[in-house]
């Protein structure tokens, strides 16, 4: 396919993504839903769907996802049916999933997005509505299938985008943004590679002419994000194809193969009549009341946009800097505690960005396990701005030693090692002195118009002192020196 086709064609993209509640318990019966447990250990006669049980729905799934229909300008629907959704898979024991079809709990709304183009932009929602997870197949070496009914009764949230996503770079912001916000929200951990955030794409291209949406196709539980972009990019190139060899493209459900890079077809495309919807007769109506909406909106906390407009306003630090440090809700937590101990506002934020994450990376540690707690890492950067210590020598040498022993003071161990810069002038004057005598040349040259001998002569004394000497101080003797 020659690359000029594309710009024939107008990609169509929704997604529909499966968060999965970080609850205690299920969403419709008493069990602990855990990840990582022995094969069915987490079951029950419910969850197993044993004659004559009964579902009870799980209180705080309806909060959790409340608080995510606020924090995405979504309707609360206020009076709620579950419904059976009647499909046979060996890992769906009851033979039906309880869902919601007509009344999702939450409708509308939207998830701002950054384009490629550093635009923002609204990606519309259809709707967010509750339901329950399947267990788990797992096919083993000989051809059988194994049942794991740990994760059969999990409390998901679905969250389905309207067919408003343009390429595969929207696909993806619109997921890192997704992800973020449950994380701050705390509603869902959104590791996906443990298949607690899963997504769905639905893909169809339609020639740039025309008014009328292509046939989609459906690929399906898909394991990260760029998985997701990368199958959207390939679906997009492979019904063009189909399109320009004058066939159609065909409605079915499909599965990315990361390893060859394309989709595989899985089967034809169920619509909803194969799934005869109906109320679930177990479950009666569930009343959301303003009250509990009010209750479950004190209880939100800053979002992550929200504290980036907080860290760009307050702070003054760049866009940049502010995107980078809401990546998790702990760091922007750690940065705004650390702005409360010192206004230095950028130069926490290097930190943070550099040593700190410099750190992280390395030993591939969550923010929790750092060793440095804020006020300590507040006073190493007083002792970098007060002059006391530059930061070469502060992040190279006395951020590693802190790191060792978390307990001492910054200014207490950068005094045992000698760390803390040299501000006497007779003992800087030598330094200064020593350089003009070594390199004679170069002092002729500055004198003759050549200033930018300057930064070389600076340099040489600065590793003479090991990094120790005050910068602003040594400028001004060796200005005075040559200058003379």
């Amino acid at each position: 396919m020659k690359s000029a086709d594309k710009g024939n064609y107008i990609p169509v993209i929704g997604l529909e993504v499966h968060a999965q509640l970080s609850l205690k318990s299920k969403i419709f019966s008493p069990e602990p839903a855990a990840y990582g447990a022995l094969p069915n250990t987490l079951v029950s006669t419910i969850s197993l769907a044993h004659p004559g049980t009964l579902p009870t729905i799980n209180k705080r799934a309806i909060e959790y996802a409340i608080k995510l229909g606020l924090a995405c300008k979504s309707t609360i629907t206020r009076t709620n049916y579950f419904a059976r959704k009647n499909y046979f898979y060996p890992d769906l024991p009851k033979g039906y999933q309880i869902t919601q079809d007509t009344t999702p709990i939450c409708q509308g709304g939207y998830i701002t997005i950054t384009t490629p183009e550093s635009e923002e932009r609204n990606i519309e929602l259809q709707r967010i509505h509750l339901e329950e997870d399947a267990g788990k197949s797992i096919h083993d070496m000989a051809d059988d299938t194994l049942l794991d009914f740990n994760r059969a009764g999990v409390a998901l949230l679905e969250i389905v985008t309207c067919p408003d996503i343009k390429n595969s770079e929207e696909a993806y912001a619109f997921l890192t943004e997704l992800r973020r916000l449950v994380r701050y929200l705390e509603v869902c951990d959104g590791n996906m590679e443990e298949g607690s955030l899963r997504c769905d794409a639905n893909i169809s291209v339609m020639p740039a002419h025309s008014t009328t949406f292509g046939q989609r196709v459906e690929v399906k539980n898909m394991n990260s994000i760029k998985n997701v972009q990368l199958a959207i990019e390939h679906e997009i190139e492979r019904q063009i194809q189909v399109l320009e060899a004058g066939e159609k493209v065909i409605a079915e459900t499909k599965f990315y193969d990361a390893a060859s890079g394309k989709t595989i077809s899985q089967r034809t495309k169920e619509s909803a009549l194969d799934y005869r919807y109906f109320i679930e007769p177990d479950l009666p109506p569930l009343i959301v009341t303003e009250e509990w909406i009010a209750q479950v909106k004190q209880e939100m906390p800053l979002l992550p946009r929200e504290y980036r407009a907080k860290f760009i306003g307050d702070y003054q630090i760049s866009a940049y800097a502010a995107s980078v440090l809401t990546e998790s809700k702990d760091l922007a937590l750690f940065f705004e505690s650390l702005c409360q101990l010192t206004n230095h506002y950028t130069a926490a934020a290097n930190w943070l960005m550099g040593p700190v994450k410099a750190y992280l990376n390395e030993l591939n540690l969550p923010l929790q396990e750092f060793p440095l707690n804020a006020p300590t890492l507040a006073a190493l950067i007083e002792l970098v701005e007060k002059g006391e210590a530059s930061f070469s020598v502060a992040s190279q040498q006395l951020f590693p030693a802190l790191l060792a022993e978390p307990n001492r003071t910054p200014f207490e161990l950068a005094q045992e090692l000698n760390l803390l810069q040299e501000k006497d002038t007779d003992a800087l004057l030598t330094l200064v002195e020593d350089v003009i005598q070594a390199y004679p040349d170069k002092v002729l040259a500055y004198r003759n118009g050549k200033k930018g001998i300057l930064g070389m002569l600076m340099g040489e004394i600065m590793q003479k002192s090991q990094g120790k000497a005050a910068p602003n101080i040594v400028s001004n003797l060796l200005r005075e020196r040559l200058e003379s």
